[in-house]
């Protein structure tokens, strides 16, 4: 259940969602517009404030998150910031601002939360006996290289204490802010302990203008993704989500640009909406492609089973029907073309030095 909460019938510039999107799925005290007033104030007023982006830092007890889903290839991640102001109108995080009593739609990509002890936090579980190390994903969530990264730079210092430890790390991002690491994540590939993957949903810069408002312009991704493979990092472009009848048509040509550019790895995911993110998404399709929504959503549904998202184990990354496994033979053939390899990284997770615990010289 949601109330949706629009400011204004106009689509919203900048961002991805188009309205507030209350959760109610917590018995969250719930808020709405009067209308009469809605319309009367625009007459009187003109249109309301830009929507600014702040940001409130956090200071977490731990830094590292376990899971045991049968259905993601790593058992452990961190996220230096909570919301995202990419604004991907998709992303399946959306709905974790819900815990913040704020909405999953503008306030997820405008009331950003900063870890800035992350490192130090990272680095104190590093120290604990007994710690086995295994990939650390980073950007599973929400982007790290997401454009306050700029200003906080936690997500260099996460680097810095898995370069110093020997501590295997996976980068996945929509942003060439990326290479603002590049120093960090060559020395890291060089020991066999990085991997990054960048998400490329098209190569039209005014469809990624509306669907991911500020992640980085199609071009840019693709043009990181040839730096960091240049410099030795292993790469993969991920062409997720691949929304049906939107995005779809690109599949072949981003994996064509992607091999050209020495990529050594592609995946791809097809859109999942979980919880609030059905609704917004919705919306969405009703401001921008009022012609196709209804196309859009029965495809989404019929991989679906019948509903817009499957949240069961073992099937919700896995579409099923018809249009999915025709998905799956494009990109298969794609790939050929492409002449992309699929090699997998295999990161060392043998170099792995703990740090010195209470600032204690380690005797070996």
């Amino acid at each position: 259940m949601f109330l949706n909460v629009r400011s204004s019938e106009s689509p919203v510039r900048g961002r991805g969602a188009q309205s507030a999107q209350v959760p109610t799925r917590f018995g969250l005290a719930t808020r709405e517009v009067d209308g009469d007033w809605l319309d009367a104030a625009g007459a009187i007023d003109g249109p309301g404030p830009k929507l600014r982006t702040t940001v409130t830092e956090e200071f977490a007890k731990t830094a590292i998150s376990y899971n045991t889903s049968p259905d993601i290839p790593f058992d452990r991640s961190l996220n230096p910031y909570r919301g995202c102001e990419h604004g991907c109108v998709y992303c399946y995080a959306r709905p974790t601002h819900a815990w913040h009593d704020l909405s999953p739609g503008l306030d997820f990509e405008t009331k950003l939360f900063a870890k800035p002890d992350a490192p130090a936090l990272l680095r104190k579980a590093f120290a604990v006996r007994g710690y086995r190390p295994a990939p650390l994903a980073l950007g599973t969530n929400t982007d790290p290289y997401q454009p306050i990264e700029s200003r906080y730079r936690i997500t260099r210092g996460v680097l810095e204490v898995c370069l110093e430890t020997g501590h295997p790390v996976t980068i996945t991002t929509k942003s060439a802010r990326v290479l603002d690491d590049l120093d960090l994540l060559q020395a890291l590939a060089m020991r066999n302990l990085t991997a990054v993957s960048i998400s490329v949903t098209s190569l039209d810069p005014r469809l990624s203008g509306i669907l991911e408002p500020r992640a980085s312009a199609p071009a840019k991704r693709l043009a990181a993704l040839e730096a960091l493979a240049k410099a030795g990092v292993h790469t993969n472009v991920s062409v997720s989500p691949i929304i049906p009848a939107i995005t779809d048509s690109f599949i072949e040509a981003i994996l064509l640009e992607a091999g050209a550019r020495g990529v050594q790895s592609a995946s791809w995911i097809m859109l999942r909406l979980p919880h609030e993110v059905a609704p917004l998404f919705r919306e969405w399709l009703d401001v921008h492609f009022p012609d196709r929504a209804a196309k859009v959503m029965a495809i989404v549904q019929a991989v679906r089973g019948g509903k817009d998202n499957d949240a069961r184990f073992f099937s919700r990354m896995k579409p099923s029907g018809v249009w999915a496994d025709l998905v799956r033979s494009r990109f298969r053939l794609a790939m050929k073309r492409a002449g992309i390899p699929q090699a997998k990284p295999a990161l060392d997770c043998g170099q792995f030095r703990p740090p010195h615990r209470d600032g204690q010289l380690a005797l070996f």
